[in-house]
């Protein structure tokens, strides 16, 4: 709980404290970790961080600050994409290291930092599973969360991740059908665990499910404006929010009952609902309107910087995730009436979310590579953004 003696709560700070969210930072670059950034925002009220492999791209293609540690790995003898994974494993050990008081004072609720498989193992069970091991293994903090996304072959993966006590962020959920499919591999998970090992404590397994939301009111939205009736009209940013509130709807349903009592008893923590994409893409609305409509207790808001400053400035705060769970059923049976399949927009919006990642860790291998063969010649290995030389456990930290 926030002390006000010691320092004045924020919007952040009430958002945990009053409404049970906890808001977290979709960023991460090395200059918050040099300039005491993400300190700064930890106690303003952050509890958690995201990354992914975009982000990634972006902080270390966009700026100096990596150059110098990198060519000393390559000059050691390190590969492309080991130089890479060394960077980014440095980077999220040292994010853990400002989030680790929140991880402690929370009872290991909060305080976590992810980081994502290489992109190109999305439809990679074994391939993921390996890389998941690795990266866990390899920096060892209770506090870090693998990222797997939601396609068909990461919920086989996260299952059995789970099962192994891995704690697992999973990306990419961008439908309630999908996202239900996510919640029974985490049950099923800590179902296998607990029968494998009688002695295990469940509560030392965590995983939250990143429910998309602003992604998903882009593509319904170009679809509504190519019907161009008045009711499609109506409709223009409604889907994100109402098919969010939903999907917090099937979360208190599965997280209940006797199958998940039993579970209860052996510690196992609820499997958070996380909301990303939460900058508004539309001019027209809220700066902060993803954030203000899916505030509820158990539930994560993961916000880029500036969405951030919005929501300290001027966010709108109270319980509203399931406050109208009709109005929001509504939406999506109108939308249906409309034929807007909702299903094929998850479909492709997990699509193009793991090509934009491949895309980005593609472009980051060009950028690294070039900079390699200035260095040391033109004769330079290209990552195949495997991730699986460059995760071994054995390499440690340097």
């Amino acid at each position: 709980m926030t002390d006000p003696t010691t320092s004045p709560p924020t919007r952040l700070h009430l958002l945990f404290d009053q409404h049970g969210q906890s808001p977290w930072l979709d960023d991460l670059t090395r200059r918050y970790l040099t300039g005491g950034e993400l300190s700064r925002w930890v106690s303003s009220g952050i509890r958690g961080v995201t990354s992914n492999p975009t982000i990634f791209q972006r902080a270390i293609a966009g700026s100096t600050e990596y150059d110098e540690q990198f060519a000393e790995l390559i000059r050691a003898g390190d590969s492309v994409d080991e130089a890479y994974w060394q960077m980014v494993t440095d980077d999220v050990t040292a994010a853990l290291a400002d989030l680790r008081p929140v991880y402690d004072d929370s009872g290991g609720a909060d305080g976590f930092v992810s980081v994502e498989v290489a992109p190109n193992l999305a439809h990679d069970t074994a391939g993921t599973v390996a890389a998941a091991r690795a990266l866990h293994d390899r920096i060892g903090e209770p506090n870090l969360f693998v990222k797997v996304p939601a396609t068909t072959e990461g919920i086989t993966a996260i299952r059995q991740l789970v099962a192994e006590g891995r704690s697992i962020n999973v990306t990419l959920v961008f439908g309630l059908p999908r996202y239900a499919e996510v919640i029974e591999a985490y049950l099923a998970g800590l179902e296998e665990l607990a029968a494998r090992d009688p002695h295990a404590d469940l509560a030392t397994v965590l995983s939250v499910a990143s429910f998309f939301v602003s992604r998903v009111d882009t593509a319904v939205d170009q679809r509504l404006a190519h019907l161009g009736t008045s009711e499609a009209a109506e409709l223009r940013g409604q889907a994100a929010i109402a098919q969010a509130q939903l999907a917090y709807q099937v979360f208190t349903e599965r997280f209940t009952g006797p199958r998940w009592d039993a579970l209860t008893a052996r510690g196992a923590r609820v499997q958070r609902p996380l909301w990303a994409s939460t900058s508004m893409k539309d001019p027209t609305q809220p700066d902060t309107r993803y954030v203000d409509e899916l505030i509820g207790p158990y539930t994560i808001t993961t916000m880029p910087p500036a969405t951030i400053a919005a929501v300290v400035h001027h966010g709108t705060l109270g319980r509203t995730v399931d406050q109208d769970a009709a109005g929001a059923r509504d939406v999506l049976d109108r939308l249906a009436r409309l034929g807007i399949d909702l299903d094929e927009v998850s479909a492709t919006l997990e699509t193009e979310g793991i090509h934009s990642f491949i895309q980005a860790f593609t472009a980051l291998s060009g950028v690294l590579a070039a900079k390699a063969a200035a260095l040391i010649g033109p004769e330079v290995e290209v990552p195949d953004c495997s991730h699986r030389r460059s995760a071994r456990p054995d390499r440690g930290q340097r």
